[in-house]
């Protein structure tokens, strides 16, 4: 993987986190394709904190096909080293467990991941709480969209201090969220 070059490796993990979403769609209005999100995580890694390192970016692009689709680590691993493995792992969830207690670890654990692992992490929150101003889930009520924020937030604590641009984007798209969501009846 040493010899690959930036391009050909984003372009590599870009097909295969397609490939693997393929079928999935993001639950808000307007059912974009489920990589639409992990594409936008990378971007924001790329263009707002300024990543250059592949790994970071390739597990950006990554990070929720062992959690939403059949890949398993071991395949992360063969296509793309144990380092972008070791990110997405970072990542994943326990889909075993039921969802409070994985949103319950998700915040005990964000102050115990890698830097890496928490660019990424702030950069995936930033991603998930714009859709929740934009193009919220039909089904999710004003209330739950609040807690979805405030959940982030509680996350995003965890992580802070690896990019102070990429957290500045994230308090103001929360003040946005926050915004948006007072002036909801």
């Amino acid at each position: 993987m040493k010899d690959e070059s930036m391009q050909s490796g984003l372009l590599r993990a870009t097909l295969f986190a397609a490939t693997q979403h393929r079928e999935q769609r993001r639950k808000g209005s307007g059912a974009t394709p489920y990589v639409n999100h992990v594409v936008d995580v990378a971007t924001l890694l790329a263009t707002v904190a300024k990543v250059e390192d592949l790994a970071i970016l390739q597990a950006a692009l990554l990070h929720d096909t062992v959690e939403d689709t059949a890949t398993t680590f071991e395949q992360i691993e063969e296509l793309f080293g144990s380092d972008v493995r070791f990110l997405v792992e970072e990542m994943t969830d326990d889909k075993t467990l039921p969802k409070a207690e994985r949103k319950r670890l998700q915040v005990e654990h964000a102050p115990e991941m890698s830097s890496r692992g928490k660019l990424i992490k702030i950069a995936d929150k930033i991603s998930n709480i714009r859709d929740i101003i934009h193009r919220p889930p039909p089904d999710w009520s004003l209330e739950r969209r609040r807690a979805y924020v405030e959940w982030g937030e509680a996350v995003v604590a965890g992580c802070r201090g690896v990019s102070e641009k990429l957290e500045q984007l994230f308090d103001q798209i929360v003040d946005e969220a926050k915004e948006v969501l007072e002036r909801r009846p």
